[in-house]
């Protein structure tokens, strides 16, 4: 499983990756987490509001930081 993180860096991303984190490991799968920073790739997801969640392609979350008992609902 892929989980890409949407985002500029800031706090909110940073959240979000470390619940994203915390949820994989909950749930027991194996997650590679990556950072995606760059405005073009993250536009090209379709989306317009950071942080963001992308798992395996698909965008999950946007706007706002999931708690990791949301996100993994999620998986």
């Amino acid at each position: 499983m892929i989980i890409k993180i949407l985002g500029s860096g800031c706090k909110k991303c940073l959240a979000l990756e470390e619940n994203a984190k915390a949820a994989a490991d909950a749930a027991g799968k194996q997650a590679e987490v990556i950072k995606v920073t760059d405005f073009a790739a993250i536009a090209g997801y379709g989306v317009m509001s950071t942080p963001a969640l992308v798992v395996d392609d698909k965008v999950l979350s946007m706007g706002k930081v999931l708690t990791s008992a949301e996100i993994e609902l999620l998986l």
